[in-house]
């Protein structure tokens, strides 16, 4: 991270993990993780394809602090577009199964819907609702190409190749996308960024013009990016040992240990110290 003020190693869990509330106990998925081709990279973070197989009668419940993108995720059963879950995101794997995710970029939702993200906020549809026959067409073309096996590597970039080519026609992004997509960046990566205000000097805007730019790109709040990044280090740093609730609190610019006890437990259902004691 740029900011650090714990004094942790540059050795960290890899930032899916800090999204994912993965149970340490839960074995019954694997996930294949990329990043997009180099023209790409202002449209999508990255592809995940999770393979799983969940024995008879239970279930794998997946549970996600999101990030601030949109998402599609092509499966044997269905092709859906995703917008950003404002709560927190839980799919239940059951039984054997395989997806083709695509994380996109801040800038793509826009883009990708052809109006405000804010209107997806907390919502999903199928692929073909939002996109028309393009969406259907790619669902279709990438079970046909993960029919046979969906565990062999090169049928899965193949498909997320066809996603590459969805998408290219997209491009190049404009002017706001390439700014949200910067201001997700900073808010994410620096730990010191704890307040509307720092996001502001930083792109020399107002606070009324970051607001309408997230709102209409994100279908978010400039607070809401700031909430979710330190609910996310928090749930990173539980993970560790040799340090107490008080000095992730501080760490993370909470008033107090109480104020990050209420928002993590307010998303995700779990105490700081519940989700803790799953990693010891």
């Amino acid at each position: 991270m740029k900011s650090d003020r714990s004094g942790e190693s540059a050795t960290r869990i890899d930032d899916v993990e800090r999204a994912h509330l993965v149970d340490p106990e839960d074995t019954s998925f694997a996930i294949g993780r990329w990043a997009p081709s180099p023209d790409l990279t202002d449209l999508v973070r990255r592809f995940w394809v999770p393979i799983w197989s969940v024995p008879a009668g239970r279930s794998a419940p997946q549970r996600v602090l999101q990030y601030p993108v949109c998402l599609v995720v092509v499966t044997d059963d269905y092709a859906r577009f995703y917008g950003v879950n404002t709560g927190l995101s839980e799919t239940v794997l059951t039984g054997r199964g395989w997806a083709i995710g695509t994380m996109f970029a801040p800038a793509a939702g826009a883009l990708i819907t052809g109006g405000p993200v804010a209107d997806w906020t907390d919502r999903f549809a199928d692929l073909a609702e939002v996109t028309g026959p393009a969406g259907a067409a790619l669902g279709a073309d990438i079970r046909s190409i993960m029919a046979d096996d969906p565990n062999d590597s090169v049928r899965q970039h193949e498909a997320t190749d066809l996603v590459e080519a969805w998408l290219r026609p997209r491009l190049p992004v404009d002017d706001d996308g390439l700014l949200v997509n910067a201001i997700v960046e900073f808010v994410e990566d620096d730990s010191a960024v704890t307040s509307v205000t720092q996001i502001c000097d930083r792109f020399h805007l107002t606070e009324r013009s970051l607001q309408r730019l997230t709102q209409r790109r994100l279908g978010l709040t400039p607070k809401w990016l700031i909430q979710r990044r330190r609910l996310q280090e928090a749930a990173e740093r539980l993970r560790g040992s040799g340090t107490t609730l008080a000095m992730i609190a501080a760490e993370l610019g909470y008033a107090d240990e109480a104020h990050l006890v209420r928002d993590f437990r307010t998303v995700t259902g779990m105490t700081p110290g519940q989700f803790a004691s799953r990693f010891d």
